[in-house]
């Protein structure tokens, strides 16, 4: 699997939250950085229901140690939080041959 992008994530995130959290956000409220928490548009569950969205949609398995209020204080720091668990690309096999010519 390889990493997504930033901007793939934050839209992919931004829609989820608008439509699970905002009933669609109609005034266009949602902001990267508006406080998620403060302003209520997170709590227990919805934190549940956003932790399923990003394992089933994004790959991504948030640990226990990584759930904390400053990792979903707003868009930026969930989708910060999503990068840097990511699964980063495997690295280029080396080419067939490459190890026997070493050792000639």
């Amino acid at each position: 699997m390889t990493q997504p992008s930033e901007t793939d994530v934050r839209a992919k995130l931004t829609a989820f939250i608008r439509e699970s959290f905002l009933a669609g956000d109609p005034n266009g409220e949602l902001e990267d950085t508006t406080p998620l928490l403060e302003w209520g548009v997170l709590d227990s569950l919805k934190v549940a229901m956003l932790l399923n969205f990003l394992r089933g949609e994004l790959g991504v398995v948030v640990p226990f140690g990584k759930m904390s209020g400053p990792n979903f204080r707003d868009v930026n720091h969930i989708v910060a939080l999503v990068l840097e668990l990511s699964p980063a690309e495997p690295a280029a096999a080396a080419p067939a041959g490459a190890a026997a010519a070493v050792g000639d």
